[in-house]
């Protein structure tokens, strides 16, 4: 694994690697502490976070450029997890988490992350986005005497009760923290703004407003510049069951981001990540990282992309990035302290507003179908209630609209050919009360034959043969799936059937459906002389199981071959229709 790092490696590609490091390492700090805090832990977790998993999953992950950490979208999950369950419960489940991926990496469950509906994502992205931004407003405001609640309600009744502590001092700092953050990509494109942002902001506040706003130091106590100590945590096994459900949360979305940022990185580079082996490698990071206290972690679309157009060439560079944040936790950890939590506030605003996908999110809700309900209802529920529930429900209700969707699709109608074209067309429209054939019915099946649309297929096609044919034949050609409830139900509707003397002949079953009813036995129980390759075929076969004594006299000519079956001619039929005309008008 690692021979491959050092292919073709140069001098060059590490100068680019070490300054892409650098400068995501840089970045990568206040975002560690900002998250952590929002997220209700120590700020220092988040700056272990960031060096442990930005080590590992550069290491061992599948896309050579993902950068991970503490990110945006675990805020609202974590912070519920540490006020249920407390922050030893986050480090459980945060392990918990990462056996869960690794599981998810080693059975190749990788793909099965972009079935998740686009407006599930989207709806609890912005969900988040708008739980952090509300989350920011006491500290941007500096209010005193705010506790940070689970829910989104409590949190607003919160601001507004204690809205007259107001500290014009912080506001003050947030807005030129912010200001710069907005400005400095535009002036100075290279600098990362919420580094100047906070490093400006602080000065201010150290230099004009000593001691009148509230800083990490006063609220958190001074960051440690040591180490994190490994030490495993100490959990029962009643714990770890009421931890699964958070636990396969925080491993959906970790997933769910991970593999996101890894798109976006191939996409920039024309590459292709290896995704189960990305879910393998945050899995690792998520399993070691709380053994030194860190947080769950996952790719960080943005400090991703960063590392791309900083000039990243290998995975070199997220581990410098890493090393960068160790070093920097080193030597000026005591000067963190110092940093007003009005700084932090707008960095977090920031990223929320940034990570909402409003204009995705007004695109889907002008759509006004199924997907409009699943995007708000996840909205709201990621708001209001918590994210593991929305993410349930979100899920359930778009697999219930898709079967919907599905089974609206799927169509059954009773055919024959249309003798008034010149390829003798199947159509729906050739058949009528007075156009039939009273021995064989056929009819067009199309779509996916499954438990939502079994039921349908039973009663059109029982409905639709109101006398006893001595043929049925199901053009299968465009049946695209089955499932063993269809199949169950073909099974009954061919007993009924046969019940009554009738044969049941099939045409055009594709490989899928053909395997399914040989696995069931239904193949064997019809017998390889029902099957057929082409409709033609069946039709020919299907004409020489019917009564000739029933054909004579018969004036439906539904099929071409009926002439020669009928003791009435097509020109006799016609002239005796005429006559009858001609009779009227007289």
């Amino acid at each position: 694994m690692f021979a491959d790092w050092f292919s073709n490696y140069s001098t060059t590609k590490f100068k680019k690697d070490l300054l892409s490091g650098i400068i995501v390492g840089v970045i990568a700090i206040p975002l560690g502490m900002a998250f952590a805090i929002a997220s209700g832990v120590n700020p220092e977790y988040g700056i272990y976070t960031t060096i442990i998993a930005g080590i590992l999953v550069s290491i061992f992950g599948g896309s050579r450029f993902q950068i991970a950490g503490p990110t945006g979208a675990f805020i609202p999950l974590l912070f519920g997890i540490v006020a249920t369950y407390g922050y030893d419960g986050l480090l459980v489940a945060g392990f918990m988490a990462g056996v869960i991926l690794v599981l998810m990496g080693v059975f190749k469950l990788g793909v099965l992350i972009k079935y998740i509906p686009r407006p599930v994502t989207i709806g609890f992205t912005t969900g988040i986005a708008v739980t952090i931004f509300i989350g920011q407003v006491s500290k941007f405001l500096g209010l005193d005497g705010v506790a940070s609640k689970e829910y989104f309600h409590e949190n607003v009744y919160e601001i507004i009760t204690h809205f007259s502590t107001i500290n014009f001092y912080s506001i003050i700092i947030a807005l030129i923290c912010l200001f710069t953050i907005i400005y400095t990509p535009k002036f100075l494109p290279k600098m990362p703004g919420a580094i100047v942002g906070i490093v400006l902001s602080t000065i201010v506040a150290i230099v004009f407003f000593p001691d009148k706003v509230a800083t990490i130091g006063s609220a958190y106590g001074s960051i440690p510049s040591s180490l994190p100590r490994f030490q495993f945590f100490d959990v029962s096994f009643s714990e770890v069951v009421e931890l699964i459900r958070p636990a396969f949360t925080i491993a959906m979305l970790g997933a769910i981001e991970s593999l996101l940022s890894s798109v976006v990185a191939d996409g920039m580079t024309n590459t292709r990540h290896n995704s189960n082996r990305e879910l393998i490698g945050q899995g690792i990071a998520n399993m070691v990282t709380p053994l030194f206290g860190g947080i769950p972690a996952t790719g960080a679309i943005a400090r991703t992309a960063t590392n791309i157009k900083t000039g990243a060439q290998t995975r070199v560079a997220g581990v410098i990035h890493g090393v960068v944040v160790l070093l920097t936790l080193v030597v000026l950890a005591p000067y963190a302290s110092l940093i007003p939590l009005a700084s932090m506030a707008p960095v977090l605003m920031v990223v929320a507003w940034n990570m909402s996908e409003r204009k995705e999110f007004m695109h889907v809700l002008k759509t006004k179908t199924g997907d409009s309900i699943v995007l708000m209802l996840t909205f709201l529920l990621t708001v209001f209630v918590n994210l593991t529930v929305a993410v349930e429900v979100g899920l359930l209700l778009a697999i219930i609209l898709f079967v919907k969707r599905m089974s609206e699709v799927f169509r059954v109608n009773h055919v024959l050919p249309d003798l008034n074209s010149d390829a003798g067309k199947l159509s729906p429209s050739a058949v009528s009360n007075t156009h039939f054939c009273p021995q064989i019915s056929m009819f067009d099946v199309e779509g996916s034959l499954f438990f939502g649309a079994a039921e349908t297929f039973v009663y059109y096609v029982l409905d639709a043969i109101h006398y006893q044919p001595r043929v049925v034949l199901l053009k299968m050609n465009k049946l695209c799936y089955l499932d063993t409830t269809g199949e169950n139900n073909l099974k009954h509707i061919i007993h009924q059937l046969q019940e009554n003397n009738c044969q049941v002949l099939i045409s055009g079953m594709h490989d899928q459906p053909l395997e399914i009813v040989k696995r069931t036995g239904l193949f064997d129980e019809l017998g390889e002389q029902a099957f057929f390759s082409d409709t033609h075929s069946a039709i020919m076969h299907g004409i020489t199981l019917i009564s000739n004594e029933k054909c004579h006299g018969c004036r439906h000519f539904a099929f071409k071959e009926c002439e020669k079956l009928s003791s009435v001619k097509v020109k006799d039929s016609h002239s005796t229709k005429q006559r009858k005309l001609n009779n009227a008008s007289i």
